[in-house]
């Protein structure tokens, strides 16, 4: 689970490129791809907070 989460942060949230990496189905690539589209979005809010103080 975390290679694959891993793999979607490094190479974006890209749904057919973990299917085809790691044999996934179409919703739980979907899912890994959702979930590191949040983290990457909350790392991003967290550094523009950071910038404005």
């Amino acid at each position: 689970m975390d290679r694959q989460l891993e793999e979607a942060l490094a190479h974006g949230p890209d749904p057919l490129h973990l299917a085809k990496v790691f044999g996934l189905s179409e919703k739980a690539a979907i899912r890994y791809a959702n979930s590191a589209r949040a983290l990457l979005e909350q790392a991003a809010e967290q550094n523009t907070c950071e910038g404005r103080q």
